[in-house]
């Protein structure tokens, strides 16, 4: 069991990657704690906490949220090891001198803004035990702009930026940062919004979720700074 005795945080917890990367790490023996907007959302996916499982709510925008989730979370289990940062958002916008302000921000705040705060929440932990993971979820969509998607593709090239930035600074403290970039990922939203499309063509989120952990384990103790193309056959 890889990942016994290490605590991983999810955010996005109760989404369907979250959910993959939920049952990755419990499969390989880890302590989760399981973060989400709402206890709702939460419930329905995972029914109950359990000894080895907890699970926060709490909004990734508001900073003051998060800090008391890695507090909470941190009282119960003692430090976090690896922090998986799988929560972000999606939205096609207008071309970009149409783009609202809202629309723009909004974008940064669900895929950046949530990273910062729980990097301030998590990190100051990581680097007093000498040691730590973490993976966050950019897109392949961060590598080039595209049609009607100038705010999403910005936000997730900062992404990749800031797991450079952070693989850089924390790197020497026994801290692997790295990011992931999938394609389009199989879920059932994107069956309903893409119904002509083939989704045996998409990446599965449990394939997705594997490569997280791999990155999140000490076989991949060497690398850092990485954003790691996961495309499936798209």
């Amino acid at each position: 069991m890889e990942f016994r005795n290490q605590v991983v945080m999810i955010t996005g917890a109760a989404g369907n990657l979250g959910r993959a990367v939920t049952t990755a790490f419990a499969a390989a023996g880890a302590t989760l704690v399981l973060v989400d907007i709402n206890q709702q959302e939460l419930r329905a996916a995972y029914d109950k906490e359990r000894e080895d499982r907890m699970l926060l709510a709490a909004d990734l925008l508001d900073a003051a949220a998060v800090s008391a989730a890695g507090e909470a979370a941190t009282a119960r289990f003692g430090p976090i090891h690896v922090l998986c940062n799988i929560a972000g958002g999606f939205r096609m916008g207008p071309a970009v001198h149409e783009t609202p302000d809202n629309l723009w921000q909004r974008m940064l705040d669900l895929n950046v803004g949530s990273i910062l705060n729980t990097a301030r929440a998590v990190v100051p932990g990581m680097l007093s035990a000498g040691s730590g993971k973490i993976v966050n979820v950019a897109a392949t969509a961060a590598l080039s702009g595209r049609a009607y998607m100038g705010a999403y593709s910005a936000s997730k090239s900062a992404v990749i930026r800031l797991t450079e930035s952070m693989a850089a600074e924390l790197r020497e403290q026994g801290i692997n940062v790295n990011c992931v970039m999938p394609s389009i990922i199989d879920t059932p939203q994107n069956r309903t919004d893409m119904p002509l499309a083939d989704p045996a063509r998409w990446v599965s989120p449990n394939a997705l979720a594997e490569v997280i952990v791999f990155l999140a384990s000490d076989r991949a103790r060497a690398i850092h700074g990485a954003a790691i193309p996961v495309v499936g056959l798209s």
